[in-house]
């Protein structure tokens, strides 16, 4: 293991365009819960309840299960997310593509970061677009019958003014979900001259599909307690460990 970090680390010393793509595994290391492992959230509710049909059937639950799942105020970036943002100011990372919805990349420091499953800290009305913040809908959910309903617009059918968390859920589509964001990304990932993977199993499409677009000989460097579909790809780099743990010894290398 000491060896594939070192080369990891030579990899990561020597690059100036390094695109970062995180998933769950990163924020398990701040305390959220994760989604498809054996303590994650599918166990506790079927992967339907995030779905866009959902929502429309059944805000009031949907709501719930999500503020008591996807919200957490209370978390903290942890090290990965801290030694990320030092690389990006170091001028190595210059995009973080995430998976994540909980906002810790941006509160660990980054700038550079695209939420391409959305967050969990706005929501919007589906007619007029009217913004409210996550602690903002926590409190009509304390002091409102139709808290999910929304105050700014006229629209006759109520389903049209629903808010919906700016999550991409199951059956929808998010802002980086078109042709531009699409090539927005691809384009990022072709110009990079290392591609860092955290957390994530790459297996939910699109998103699973990002690294085939990198250049030949472009190094991949995954770290995963799990499998990915691209271990065994030529000039790629695994690292079965903690994401904290392993940023960190390669980070402590980078200073030699």
């Amino acid at each position: 293991m000491g060896d594939i970090i070192q080369t990891c680390s030579d990899l990561i010393k020597n690059s100036k365009n390094i695109i970062v793509l995180t998933g769950a595994g990163i924020s398990t290391e701040s305390g959220i819960k994760d989604f498809r492992s054996r303590t994650g959230i599918y166990q506790m509710a079927p992967e339907y309840i995030l779905s866009l049909e959902y929502f429309l059937n059944h805000p009031k639950e949907f709501y719930q299960f999500a503020v008591e799942n996807l919200y957490h105020p209370n978390a903290n970036p942890n090290k990965g997310h801290e030694i990320l943002a030092k690389w990006e100011q170091a001028g190595k990372v210059s995009h973080i593509i995430t998976q994540n919805i909980d906002g810790l990349h941006q509160k660990g420091g980054s700038q550079n970061v695209i939420e391409f499953h959305g967050t969990m800290k706005t929501a919007a009305c589906m007619n007029c677009g009217s913004k409210y913040s996550i602690e903002e809908m926590v409190s009509r959910m304390e002091s409102m019958e139709n808290y999910y309903v929304c105050s700014q617009c006229e629209t006759k059918n109520k389903r049209d003014r629903f808010i919906k968390p700016d999550v991409v859920l199951f059956g929808d589509t998010g802002d980086w979900f078109t042709i531009d964001g699409f090539n927005t990304i691809l384009q990022m990932v072709h110009q990079a001259d290392c591609i860092l993977v955290l957390g994530t199993s790459l297996k939910v499409t699109p998103f699973s599909t990002f690294p085939n677009y990198r250049r030949e000989d472009v190094p991949l460097i995954i770290i995963n307690m799990g499998d990915t579909p691209y271990d065994f790809e030529p000039d790629t780099y695994v690292l079965p460990k903690s994401i904290g743990t392993a940023l960190e010894e390669i980070d402590m290398n980078l200073k030699n």
